[in-house]
C-alpha cells in the first residue's frame, strides 16, 4: 500500500532480460533498511526487492518484472520504456502510523495513457492526458488519480482526455520534470472509484 507522494527519484542502472525482466535500481533510500521481500513502486508499479546493496556509496535494489507487467505498463513501450539512464518516481510501502498524505494507492496498474499537450502556464505545467473508455469512465474532475506513482488531482474532463495541472514543487521531486509528449504513462484509477463502480453494476444486476 502506497500513498502516492513520491521519495526518491531512481536511475535504472541496468535493464535486462533473463527469464522475465531484470531492472537494477540506484536511488538515495537507505537500502541496508530494506528487507528481501518488500515493495517499492517504481513509477506506479508495486515491484518486490530480491536483492539490494551498496556500490561506491551509491544505494540500489533489484526487482524482477513480468513479461505481462511489461506489456501492461509503460515499461516495454518502444519510445519512452524502461531503459538504463531512465529516471522513476520511487515510494516505500507504507507503514502504520505513516501520514496519508496523498491518497490510497495500490500499486496495481489499471492501464496506460498517452500525454497529448504540454504547456506551461504562469510557473505550472498544465499536462493533457488520453486514455480508453474502460479508464476514461472513472475519471472525474477534482478527483483523484495515480499516474506513474504519483497522487494527483484532476483539473478537466473531456471526453477521453483530461488535465492535471503541476506545481514546481511536483517536477522539482519528482520525474513528471522529464516528461515528452506522446510519452505512456502509468494509470492507477482510485479505489473508491473502483468499488463504487461494482457497487452500481451488482445492484444493477439484482434489479433485472
Amino acid at each position: 500500500m502506497f500513498t502516492g507522494i513520491i521519495s526518491d527519484v531512481g536511475l535504472i542502472s541496468d535493464f535486462k532480460k533473463i527469464e522475465d525482466f531484470q531492472a537494477k535500481i540506484s536511488c538515495n533510500f537507505n537500502c541496508e533498511e530494506i528487507n528481501l521481500g518488500s515493495s517499492i513502486s517504481c513509477d506506479g508499479v508495486c515491484l518486490t526487492v530480491i536483492d539490494r546493496g551498496i556500490d561506491k556509496n551509491q544505494n540500489w535494489f533489484k526487482v524482477d518484472i513480468s513479461e505481462e507487467t511489461v506489456s501492461k505498463t509503460n515499461i516495454g513501450d518502444d519510445r519512452f520504456g524502461w531503459v538504463k539512464g531512465k529516471r522513476i518516481n520511487l515510494e516505500r510501502s507504507l507503514k502504520i502510523g505513516d501520514e496519508l498524505g496523498g491518497h490510497i494507492v495500490t500499486g496495481h496498474v489499471d492501464g496506460t495513457g498517452i500525454i497529448k499537450e504540454i504547456k506551461e502556464i504562469k510557473g505550472s505545467t498544465d499536462v493533457t492526458f488520453e486514455v480508453n473508455h474502460e479508464i476514461g469512465k472513472f475519471i472525474a474532475q477534482k478527483g483523484a488519480i495515480t499516474i506513474n506513482g504519483t497522487s494527483l488531482t484532476i483539473n478537466k474532463v473531456k471526453d477521453k482526455e483530461f488535465n492535471i495541472n503541476f506545481i514546481p514543487h511536483t517536477k522539482n521531486n519528482t520525474n513528471w520534470n522529464r516528461i515528452n509528449v506522446g510519452e505512456k504513462v502509468n494509470i492507477e484509477i482510485d479505489i473508491l472509484a473502483r468499488y463504487v463502480d461494482r457497487i452500481l453494476k451488482t445492484e444493477k444486476r439484482s434489479h433485472e
